[in-house]
C-alpha cells in the first residue's frame, strides 16, 4: 500500500498537482467566455426559465425533465468537495484557495455550457429505448476520433470510482464516525446495499430519487451554514478580506497554521473547484443527455447554473463557515494519518517566529528551508516520548500532547519507535495528539461555533451523507454508461457489482490516499474533453448564435 501511495503521489504531482493543468482549465473557461461573449451572464435568466420548464414541448425525446436532469448532474457534483473538499482546499492554500475556487466556477459555468451542448447534440438512443449521450459521442460521431472517445470513457471509468465513490464513502463513514461512533465498516456496508438498490433502476430511478434529495440536502445545509455565519457575523468582513488578500500575499506562517505558498494555493483551489464543480470535466453532460428536448442549446443553458449552485454557493457557504469560525487554524485533539504525518530533525515550535518560518519553507518545499526529516529511533515510555532532538509535525502543525498507543488509551506503548525519512516504520502503532484538521472532520467542527452548538455537527453529518450518497449514485450512472459505450450493456451490471464493493471498501481507506486518487482521476478524465470541446468551438458559435436567433424571432414575434 506504501508503494501504491508514493506512486499515487507522483501522479499527482505530474497531473493533479502538475503546474500547467490550472491554467488549461481556467485558460479554456476563459477562452470560451470571451469567445461565447460570457454566456454565464448573458443567459443566466434564461436558464432559470428553461429548467423550470417554460419553453417546454411536448414530444421531445428524452427520459427525463430539464430538472431532473439538472439535479442529477447536481448530485453528481454537490458531495464531499462542498463540504470536506472545501475544508482540504483551505486547509492546503489558505483563504485564497476559495477565491480560487470561485474563479473555477465562474468560468465553469462557461465551460459546462459548451460541454452539455455538444454532449447532447450527439447523443444517441440505446437498444432499450433510452438515450446515451456524453463527450464520448460527439469525440466519436462528430470528431470522428474513436481513439479519445475510447480514452474518455476509459478515464470516466476510473473517475466514477475516483470522483463520485471512493471519496464519497470515505468522508462519510469519517464523519459519521466522529459525530455518532457508528463504525466505518459498518456505515459502508449498510451504505452500499442502499447503493445497490438505487442504481440498479438505471436512470429512471436515479432522476426520481435525486429530484428528492437535492433539495431537501440543500436546505438543511443552507440553515445550518447560516447558524454559524450569523453567530460569527463580525467576522464575516475579516474572512472575505483574507480570502482577497492571500491572493497577493499567500497565506502566512502564523500561529498553528503553517500556511501555503501563492501557487500553491492557486493550483489546490482550482484543483478543488473542478473537483467540487467538475465543470470541464465531462461528467455532467451524460446526465443532461436524458433531457427531454431536440434543443441541445437548451440543455447548455440549463448546465449554466451547475456551478453557480455547486461552488458559488454551497462552497462558499463551507468556506465562510470554516474562515468565520477560526477553527481552521487552531490545534485540535485527533487520531494522526500517517500520510498526514511527518517527523523532523531538531527542535521546533509554532510559537517562535523563526521556528515558523523554517517549517513553512520546508511543508512547501522552498529553498530556503534548513528543516531535515529526521532519522534513528524514538524512545516511548507508557505511550511517551522521552527523547529529544526531533519534532513531530501533524497536518501542516507542530503535533502537541503527542501519544503513542495500541490503539486504546488503555494500551499505551513502551519501547524504542524506527524512524526512517521522516516516517514511522511500525505500521501497528497508533499516534495521537493535538494538531490542525482537515476536510469533513474540519467542517463538522466548524459548524458546531454556531446558535445550533454541538448539534451543528449533525448538520454536517446528515447533509455529507446526502451529499454524498447522491454523488455516489449519479457517479455509479456516469460509470454505467462509459461501460456500455467501451464493452456493451453486458458490461455493466459487473462493474456495478465492483462499484458497490469499492463503495464499502472505501471507507475504511485512507483519507489522504483517497484524495490523491481523486486528483488524478479528474484530470485523467478532463484533459480529453477540454481538447474535444476546442476542437468544436466553431460548431459551438454557430449552435448558440441560431438557437438565440430562432427563440428570439419565435417568443417576440
Amino acid at each position: 500500500m506504501e508503494g501504491f501511495h508514493d506512486l499515487l503521489k507522483l501522479l499527482d504531482s505530474m497531473l493533479g498537482g502538475a503546474w500547467w493543468f490550472p491554467y488549461v482549465l481556467l485558460g479554456t473557461g476563459l477562452f470560451f467566455t470571451i469567445y461565447l461573449k460570457f454566456p454565464q451572464v448573458r443567459f443566466f435568466k434564461h436558464a432559470w426559465q428553461v429548467v423550470t420548464g417554460k419553453f417546454d414541448k411536448k414530444g421531445s425525446p428524452g427520459d427525463t425533465t430539464h430538472f431532473r436532469a439538472l439535479t442529477t448532474a447536481l448530485s453528481g457534483t454537490v458531495g464531499t468537495g462542498n463540504i470536506g473538499g472545501v475544508a482540504f482546499a483551505i486547509f492546503l492554500g489558505g483563504p485564497a484557495a476559495l477565491f480560487w475556487m470561485w474563479a473555477t466556477a465562474f468560468f465553469g459555468m462557461t465551460t459546462k455550457f459548451v460541454e452539455v451542448t455538444l454532449s447532447h447534440k450527439y447523443r444517441v438512443k440505446t437498444a432499450d429505448g433510452t438515450m446515451a449521450g456524453g463527450p464520448m459521442y460527439y469525440m466519436d460521431r462528430r470528431l470522428n476520433m474513436k481513439w479519445l472517445a475510447v480514452a474518455f470513457a476509459i478515464a470516466t471509468v476510473i473517475s466514477s470510482f475516483g470522483t463520485g465513490n471512493l471519496p464519497q464513502s470515505n468522508n462519510i463513514a469519517a464523519s459519521i464516525e466522529s459525530t455518532f461512533g457508528f463504525d466505518p465498516l459498518m456505515v459502508g456496508s449498510v451504505l452500499g446495499v442502499l447503493l445497490g438498490l438505487v442504481i440498479l433502476g438505471g436512470i429512471t430511478r436515479i432522476a426520481a430519487v435525486t429530484s428528492k434529495i437535492v433539495p431537501l440536502m440543500a436546505l438543511i445545509y443552507l440553515i445550518g451554514a447560516l447558524a454559524v455565519i450569523f453567530a460569527n457575523l463580525e467576522n464575516i468582513g475579516p474572512a472575505f478580506a483574507s480570502v482577497i488578500g492571500d491572493v497577493f500575499t499567500g497565506s502566512a506562517a502564523t500561529g498553528g497554521f503553517l500556511g501555503a505558498t501563492i501557487a500553491y494555493a492557486f493550483n489546490r483551489g482550482v484543483n478543488r473547484g473542478l473537483f467540487s464543480n467538475e465543470a470541464g470535466q465531462g461528467s455532467a453532460p451524460i446526465a443532461h443527455a436524458a433531457a427531454k428536448t431536440d434543443e441541445p442549446v437548451s440543455e447548455g443553458m440549463v448546465s449554466i447554473l451547475e456551478p453557480f449552485i455547486d461552488t458559488i454557493i454551497i462552497c462558499t457557504l463551507t468556506g465562510l463557515v470554516i474562515l468565520s469560525s477560526g477553527v481552521w487554524k487552531e490545534k485540535h485533539q485527533n487520531v494522526f494519518d500517517r500520510s498526514d504525518m511527518m517527523i523532523v530533525a531538531g527542535s521546533y515550535t509554532d510559537t517562535v517566529d523563526s521556528d515558523r518560518q523554517q517549517l513553512y519553507a520546508y511543508i512547501n518545499d522552498l529553498d530556503t528551508s534548513e528543516v531535515m526529516p529526521f532519522n534513528g529511533e524514538i524512545q516511548i515510555v507508557n505511550g511517551k516520548s522521552i527523547s529529544t532532538g526531533y519534532t513531530l509535525l501533524n497536518a501542516r502543525s507542530v503535533a502537541e500532547d503527542v501519544k503513542f498507543s495500541f490503539g486504546d488509551d488503555d494500551d499505551l506503548f513502551t519501547g524504542k519507535l524506527k524512524v526512517v525519512d521522516g516516517g514511522l516504520i511500525k505500521e501497528n502503532i497508533v499516534v495521537s495528539g493535538k494538531s490542525l484538521i482537515h476536510s469533513a472532520s474540519l467542517t463538522a467542527l466548524a459548524f458546531t461555533k454556531g446558535f445550533f452548538g454541538e448539534s451543528g455537527k449533525y448538520i454536517v453529518s446528515v447533509g455529507l451523507l446526502l451529499f454524498a450518497f447522491s454523488t455516489a449514485i449519479a457517479w455509479s450512472y456516469y460509470g454505467d454508461r462509459a461501460m456500455t459505450y467501451l464493452l456493451g450493456p453486458r458490461s455493466v451490471m459487473p462493474y456495478r457489482v465492483v462499484y458497490v464493493f469499492a463503495f464499502v471498501w472505501a471507507a475504511v481507506s485512507d483519507t489522504t490516499l483517497v484524495w490523491t486518487l481523486s486528483a488524478v482521476a479528474i484530470v485523467v478524465m478532463t484533459l480529453p474533453n477540454l481538447l474535444g470541446i476546442f476542437l468544436l468551438r466553431k460548431e459551438m458559435k454557430e449552435s448558440v448564435n441560431k438557437y438565440w436567433e430562432d427563440f428570439n424571432k419565435e417568443h417576440k414575434s
